[in-house]
């Protein structure tokens, strides 16, 4: 029997709202990565490159863990995604473009700033165009150079060169060269890869653990040599794979999938 009620004018409970906040561990650490570069530039301006190229290096290790620690602790957000791209741009463009320069790219006037902004723009392009093609981009590679390892290159020279007590005076146009090619690589469509496929939950040989171990023994021979080495040959490896895959006839775009947005089209070719 109907009791005369209208369903339509009936209150409608509210679902509970998720409050709204900020997760205090993952930005925490993309914090930390932010004054990493921030730390680069002061020691920079003090004279302090060996610092300089610390703090870089210390923003790349606390930039790789940021994410695997909100992945862990399911506190994603889009601020922390957007806080974590803000940090890149200062710790691996800002940073190593003004160290570069303050170190010894500012010995060849207006080329010198040239590259360094070259290399700043590309940084801030490739962050800029790895945000929007998240859905698009195959996830076992980087479409580019991804920017911590574009700033070891430039980063790493400058620490190797220091190691070694080298005269900056005949370094400027090899400083000028490793930007460049850091910067401009980080904007190409080459791919590289990104290691996102490799699970730490996995089982493993034991022979894996013994290689790891080496590793590290071999990385503790003389890190800034065995570390620069390691990164230019990272920073080679895209262009290999990309010409590998020509001559075999695969395709060498990193995009799985099309995108329907007018402003994408071309940009994926």
């Amino acid at each position: 029997m109907h009791d005369g009620s209208d369903p339509l004018l009936e209150p409608v409970a509210e679902n509970p709202r998720r409050p709204k906040g900020i997760y205090m561990l993952p930005n925490m650490i993309t914090l930390a990565a932010l004054f990493g570069g921030f730390y680069a530039i002061v020691m920079a301006m003090n004279g302090r490159f060996d610092l300089a190229t610390v703090g870089i290096f210390a923003a790349m290790v606390l930039d790789s863990l940021d994410g695997r620690v909100a992945r862990m602790t399911n506190t994603q957000s889009a601020f922390g995604e957007q806080m974590d791209s803000l940090s890149d741009m200062v710790s691996f463009g800002a940073a190593p473009a003004l160290v570069a320069y303050v170190w010894v790219l500012r010995d060849i006037g207006r080329w010198g700033w040239i590259a360094a902004f070259v290399y700043c723009a590309c940084a801030a392009l490739r962050l800029a165009r790895f945000n929007v093609n998240t859905g698009v981009v195959d996830k076992r590679y980087f479409q580019g150079l991804p920017s911590p390892a574009a700033a070891a290159l430039v980063s790493g020279f400058i620490w190797l060169a220091n190691e070694l007590e080298l005269v900056k005076a005949d370094l400027v146009w090899a400083m000028f060269a490793i930007t460049l090619y850091s910067g401009l690589t980080m904007v190409t469509n080459v791919p590289f890869y990104s290691f996102k496929d490799l699970s730490l939950k996995r089982s493993v040989p034991f022979a894996a653990i013994v290689l790891v171990a080496l590793g590290i023994a071999v990385i503790n021979i003389h890190p800034p040599t065995v570390l620069f080495g390691l990164f230019v040959l990272y920073g080679l490896s895209g262009y290999a794979m990309y010409f590998w895959r020509k001559a075999k006839g695969r395709p060498t775009s990193v995009i799985s999938t099309s995108t329907d947005e007018p402003d994408e089209r071309g940009l994926h070719e």
